[in-house]
């Protein structure tokens, strides 16, 4: 059976819309119903609240927010004009996170534009990103990531820790040149309880990144069945990874530098800039 979230994700993606130009938009009457709100002027004022926020976040609200007429029908074959509006993604984010956080399908579609939001801001900004951000942005994604390939791998029959720990060990093998994660540990020089991914540059966050993803969807579209079957899985997406990498003539994880900072050091940096920061955003509260 199809997973609650899955379902509703499917629901905000079909009455998606698309410019000539490729655009993706929302008609706000659309995500009324798909958000449960069966009076049009109490979430009016949910779009009033969002256009603030938008004012406040310092973007220009007519760009995201663009009001349209649209003629509705009445009993008796009449016709009536009303108000719509056409909503960017940010324009759909900004609704949600205002919307009646009791309702089940606000907090669902508040994952789905956050996601979607992220991946298009990822997609424009990730290139003009310092080092330590781009560690950051993609050390965030493995995060999340990881928990759906764990969930995948159970699903599949990886049960037990040390059943997960020869999977994880199937993917970094293949993918490092036969280097166990006891090896890479060693080899970064970590503490015991020093995380590899946190001493990862982001070339090799990337290329991690990938190897998860992609063993993540192979395993549904498998249908694994067993721990046996999950590992082969693993190892394979890794080598054909590793063998692309080799053809392109790039650097081997195994031989890329480790960072002096930790993910977490790169945080608690970041926090303090934000901190110490002369712009202070207006909040809608």
């Amino acid at each position: 059976m199809p997973k609650l979230e899955a379902i509703e994700y499917q629901t905000f993606e079909e009455i998606k819309q698309t410019t000539k130009n490729g655009l993706e938009f929302w008609f706000a009457r659309d995500l009324q119903k798909t958000l449960l709100y069966t009076e049009w002027r109490n979430f009016h004022k949910v779009i009033d609240r969002a256009m603030l926020a938008c004012k406040n976040s310092g973007f220009e609200v007519d760009e995201h927010f663009v009001e349209v007429n649209k003629t509705i029908k009445m009993p008796k074959t009449a016709k009536k004009q009303v108000i719509d509006y056409s909503l960017s993604r940010y324009a759909c984010y900004l609704i949600v996170q205002n919307g009646d956080p009791r309702k089940e399908i606000i907090a669902l579609g508040q994952t789905y534009f956050a996601i979607q939001t992220r991946r298009q801001e990822l997609a424009d900004t990730f290139n003009n990103l310092d080092e330590d951000n781009k560690r950051l942005v993609v050390r965030g994604n493995i995060k999340q990531w990881n928990q759906l390939l764990a969930e995948a791998a159970h699903n599949a029959g990886v049960i037990t820790e040390d059943e997960f720990a020869i999977f994880q060990n199937a993917g970094y093998m293949s993918l490092y040149g036969g280097l166990t994660v006891a090896d890479i540990h060693r080899k970064k020089g970590l503490k015991k309880k020093e995380k590899i991914p946190d001493f990862m540059g982001s070339t090799e966050l990337v290329a991690n990144l990938f190897r998860i993803s992609q063993t993540e969807e192979k395993l549904d579209l498998e249908h694994a069945t067993s721990a046996i079957e999950a590992n082969n899985i693993h190892y394979q997406i890794a080598e054909k990874i590793r063998k692309a990498m080799i053809e392109m003539g790039t650097t081997l994880p195994e031989n890329l530098p480790t960072p002096e900072k930790s993910i977490q050091v790169i945080e608690r940096e970041e926090i303090k800039k934000l901190r110490n920061s002369k712009t202070k955003l207006m909040l809608d509260e």
